[in-house]
């Protein structure tokens, strides 16, 4: 069976790790993707014949790791959408920042635009045409020299979203190349928890996995998490 970090599994939802670098789904790059490795696993596991289906119903970008879940019925998968559509999928970002946030903890808003023939996004004045609504509320939960270490609850889910509100608050995450941070390192951001209701049981399910990183290494900090 393939390298997969697999959390949680039933008959209806599989809750796996994603690594750093890798897809989440195929691209026109052609490598390698967690999607394809999710439908590898439970084909081999199984022994099921022919095509396997699971559902896709949310994204982590590339350069970010986290945990994910992965719908293995199309009723799971509708359900799954449904929740996330009702802000009762959340998800929680553990992050780190060039410099010192002024406040301990804060609330994020700013409008988001996203090129579809580009697959780029950036922060617009919200009477830009297609500018969407972006929130997320952070807290300050350690330090690690000149950087800032934050855990971040979303709110809404946009493309690059945690990425591009903090650059335009003027702090980038570490190791964000694409968006301002020239530090050749991994990015530091992580989807470390993950709570939502069950597709049938309706069972409030939550999910929680660090990253391994030499900035967490204090308790105090993993405490806060």
């Amino acid at each position: 069976m393939n390298n997969l970090n697999v959390l949680y599994e039933d008959n209806h939802i599989i809750v796996v790790e994603k690594k750093p670098n890798i897809l989440s789904q195929s691209d026109m790059t052609g490598d390698i993707d967690l999607l394809t490795m999710v439908k590898c696993y439970i084909k081999e596991k199984y022994n099921k014949p022919g095509n396997v289906y699971i559902g896709l119903v949310h994204r982590l970008d590339r350069p970010v790791g986290g945990i994910m879940v992965f719908a293995r019925t199309s009723k799971a998968a509708k359900r799954l959408n449904d929740g996330i559509k009702k802000h009762d999928f959340n998800k929680t970002y553990v992050a780190i920042i060039d410099g010192i946030l002024k406040k301990d903890k804060g609330e994020l808003i700013d409008y988001l635009y996203k090129d579809e023939k580009t697959r780029t996004s950036k922060v617009v004045n919200k009477t830009y045409p297609g500018a969407k609504l972006s929130k997320l509320n952070y807290e300050v939960i350690g330090y690690y020299g000149d950087k800032t270490i934050v855990k971040i609850n979303l709110i809404t889910g946009r493309h690059h979203q945690i990425r591009l509100q903090f650059k335009n608050l003027g702090y980038p995450l570490f190791g964000d190349q694409l968006h301002g941070n020239q530090n050749k390192e991994q990015i530091r951001l992580f989807a470390y928890k993950l709570s939502f209701s069950h597709p049938i049981t309706k069972e409030r399910l939550e999910f929680k996995l660090l990253p391994k990183w030499k900035e967490l290494e204090n308790e105090t900090v993993i405490h806060r998490l």
